[in-house]
């Protein structure tokens, strides 16, 4: 595409029209054309034709193409889509060069190669996150942050209208985004948004790195975003700040001091000590990303969050990423349109417009937006309205064709294709020393032709979260004695994420080794038959333990094989003893049911345990 300042603010749409006459063009005559012509003996296209189609475009009767590929064993009709190899044969076989050309459609946006002109970008503020472990002081360092002393260039900084807001250091502005939680920075990327330049890690210096720590860690590696480690509680009783930089070194986070490349700053974000030294490293750490944007265009960017206010109508929170947006713009928000109506930026003042990393609250959307869906401004309503329509009808037959995460299925067909570069896993088990080990041995597979990238090995159940993750990164999760709950199972399968679960570790590394051979995955599959909690115990002379069990999901059925799970990490796997209804014994209890089991050969059952009851089956295709 050439060079061009595509969507420029309104005084200058008429120079900016010629700039953007050929692939990117009035969206209306973008859908009408038939895209495929002659030039100079070389046959152009930009999609899969007919073979009418092909016959019309080329001048060669469509008998002729169709009799050609019969005799090269290739059965067709005249309205058949050709793909490109076929194209391809039939214009050399009359005498044609041939060659695709790639158009891009305005109803993708987000995926546009737009080319700025390097003398039009200019500096734009970070777009930063703050994210640790529950209780570490993410929300206390929030708010010290807004009443910090370094002065916003608005009176009442400490009024928040909307989940993001601006800082102002040395003149130069920072943007802080509020998420809820990781799960939040993780949808947001499963739906395309970087939004986030840099993450700030709060890590109390009385409790160092704990679960969410890592998750943290490992969302903002996933999401290749550098991190600035804030060693938080300083003036805590306990505090042992050296010790938590010590620890994050355990997870590739190493501090300048220790010879890495991750900035370190101490603060008590309850007393507000530091927190400009805080503030003055993001600028220093931004000023080194060289982050730009130009400004001198249509904006473009990503809803923080949205909502259907009864006074007003929708209502979405908008970060500007690129180009500046206007009061009055006509905007496509994912899948809805409208016209700005009115903006307004984090104090409720408000703007007639907003520059790159600028958060600002807009109303004007015929309905209400997604959290993590792109949107861009246009020249016109009817521009606006079509592009919407089309996203529209896109997503819902996207949905009901569903989309997936990486399989091993995937990556077998890829790899014997050889389209593949680049695998994400993810490792769960029930031991740390196993899932390093694991995770060692798993990136000793990588080949020239393939590299495996382990996003994150620990400890404990396989969770949302880690569901979320791999539904980001496209990674596959492989679990070892760790099992999902039924939520967690039904969100992979929501989220079409695939999880293999093992208990022997050779069988892990040979099915992960068979697919990168482009070999088989293996046939047999377990289902998951029912789910039941243990919420009563006694014991029986000659019996064993008996657990009092209430059916979650499913159905238990006698002698089955089962796994006995605590805390989502598998105690024992082995089979059904008994199962009983009251007095009598039943061949199966359905959800909703209590009944009374037993696990044969094993007696370590606790109150909250949960059985789960499954059987091998053969893989569908």
């Amino acid at each position: 595409m050439k060079k061009s300042n595509y969507g420029p603010k309104k005084s200058d749409q008429k120079k900016a029209n010629n700039h953007q006459e050929s692939r990117v063009s009035n969206f209306s005559n973008e859908r009408k054309k038939d895209y495929a012509k002659v030039n100079g003996g070389v046959f152009l296209y930009t999609k899969p034709l007919s073979v009418g189609d092909l016959s019309k475009a080329i001048n060669v009767p469509s008998s002729e193409i169709i009799k050609f590929l019969f005799l090269e064993g290739k059965m067709v009709t005249i309205n058949q889509l050709l793909d490109d190899d076929m194209i391809g044969e039939v214009c050399l076989q009359f005498g044609y060069d041939f060659k695709k050309e790639e158009v891009e459609d305005k109803t993708h946006f987000e995926t546009l190669k737009i080319e700025d002109d390097p003398a039009s970008l200019k500096e734009r503020p970070p777009v930063v996150t703050i994210m640790g472990h529950v209780d570490h002081g993410k929300t206390t360092l929030i708010d010290s942050i807004r009443s910090s002393r370094i002065v916003d260039t608005e009176a009442g900084a400490i009024t928040q209208e909307i989940g993001a807001y601006q800082k102002e250091v040395d003149g130069k502005k920072i943007t802080f985004i509020d998420t809820p939680g990781h799960a939040a920075f993780t949808a947001m990327r499963a739906r395309g948004a970087s939004v986030t330049d840099i993450v700030i890690l709060v890590v109390a210096a009385d409790d160092g790195v704990m679960p969410q720590t890592i998750e943290a860690i490992d969302h903002a590696k996933a999401a290749g975003v550098p991190i600035i480690v804030a060693v938080n509680k300083i003036d805590a009783p306990g505090a042992k700040p050296q010790k938590v930089l010590e620890q994050l070194m355990a997870h590739d986070v190493i501090a300048e001091e220790y010879g890495g490349d991750v900035m370190t700053v101490e603060i008590s974000a309850k007393k507000g000590i530091n927190i400009d030294a805080l503030l003055e490293m993001i600028a220093l750490k931004a000023e080194m990303l060289e982050l730009k944007a130009n400004p001198s265009r249509y904006a473009m960017g990503t809803v923080l969050e949205a909502e259907l206010d009864k006074g007003v109508g929708p209502k979405a929170t908008l970060l500007v990423q690129n180009g500046t947006l206007n009061a009055g713009d006509y905007v496509v928000v994912g899948e809805t349109y409208g016209k700005i109506r009115r903006m307004n930026n984090e104090h409720g003042a408000m703007l007639k417009s907003a520059s790159p990393s600028t958060p600002v609250s807009v109303i004007g959307l015929n309905g209400v937006p997604s959290a993590g869906d792109r949107f861009m401004a246009f020249e016109s309503e009817k521009e606006a309205r079509e592009i919407a329509d089309a996203r529209a009808l896109e997503k819902q037959n996207a949905a009901r064709s569903g989309t997936a995460a990486m399989s091993l299925s995937d990556l077998n067909n890829l790899i014997k294709a050889a389209k593949v570069q680049d695998v994400n896993v993810m490792v769960k088990a029930d031991t740390d020393g196993t899932a390093q080990a694991l995770k060692t041995n798993l990136e000793k597979m990588s080949t020239e032709e393939v590299k495996i990238h382990v996003l994150s090995a620990s400890a404990g159940a396989i969770s949302d979260n880690d569901i979320l993750l791999a539904s980001a990164s496209n990674a596959i999760i492989f679990g070892f004695n760790v099992r999902p709950d039924a939520r967690v199972r039904t969100l992979a399968a929501e989220q079409k994420v695939e999880i293999h679960l093992h208990n022997i570790i050779y069988e892990l590394l040979d099915e992960m080794e068979a697919a990168l051979k482009g070999m088989a995955v293996v046939e047999k599959v377990e289902k998951i038959i029912g789910e039941a909690e243990i919420r009563h115990i006694w014991k029986m002379a000659h019996v064993g333990t008996i657990g009092g069990s209430y059916v979650r999901s499913g159905v238990i059925k006698a002698k089955s094989k089962v796994r006995l799970i605590r805390d989502g990490v598998v105690i024992y796997d082995g089979t059904l003893g008994s199962l009983k209804r009251y007095k009598d014994d039943a061949s199966e209890v359905k959800e909703g049911y209590e009944c009374g089991l037993t696990i044969a050969g094993y007696n370590d059952i606790k109150e909250g345990d949960i059985v789960e009851c499954y059987a091998l089956v053969e893989k569908e295709d």
